[in-house]
């Protein structure tokens, strides 16, 4: 499978908020979730999905398909009004709270608590073709984020039209950029060339 998605995040829904590129840009942003079956390649390299249930999942309707997007799409940005917020120092509004959370009853509402091998799990065993799967693990992923003590180290990327979140795992949790290949060397670039140009 080709990996067109820079997954940088050390998350799957700081990922998926990613997904909107340039956020941040003066000239707009750049939609990278054009089509279901974007989608399903961003879970599948999020390992969210296996191959198997990507295949399934390729077979559901289109309207189905376009539903779920768009719902996605809403997820995605809901969580990213909420982060954004806490990286601004600012209160998550409580609109978008509430959309997210209803993203998270749904998702639950789907889930079964079953014993596999030695250990009970939930999952949604029942569901494997429905085409709101990815949605309904992504807001679940959305959820663990957010309660989990990981969140002290949510970061974002130091170039303003960028600004991709990310996770600093870092030794030194000194992270600045979402991929130096990326923002890191051109930031540096620009300021070497601003130096240079004084």
């Amino acid at each position: 499978m080709t990996k067109p998605f820079q997954l940088v995040a050390g998350h799957p829904v700081l990922d998926l908020i990613n997904t909107l590129d340039w956020r941040f840009r003066e000239t707009g942003p750049e939609e990278l979730l054009n089509t279901y079956d974007d989608l399903l390649q961003f879970s599948e390299q999020s390992m969210l999905l296996t191959a198997r249930q990507t295949q399934r999942l390729r077979k559901v309707s289109p309207s189905a398909a376009d539903k779920t997007l768009q719902s996605t799409k809403d997820l995605r940005e809901a969580t990213s009004q909420i982060l954004y917020a806490i990286m601004d120092a600012r209160t998550p509004p409580i609109d978008a709270i509430k959309k997210l959370d209803q993203h998270i009853q749904k998702a639950q509402a789907n889930r079964t608590l079953r014993w596999s091998q030695s250990r009970f799990e939930l999952s949604w065993p029942n569901t494997e073709a429905d085409a709101q799967l990815p949605l309904w693990l992504l807001a679940q992923s959305a959820a663990d984020l957010l309660t989990a003590e990981i969140m002290q180290r949510l970061r974002s990327c130091d170039n303003r039209e960028c600004r991709w979140l990310f996770l600093d795992t870092s030794k030194n949790h000194t992270r600045r950029w979402c991929d130096m290949k990326l923002c890191g060397n051109r930031m540096k670039a620009r300021r070497f060339k601003a130096q240079h140009s004084a």
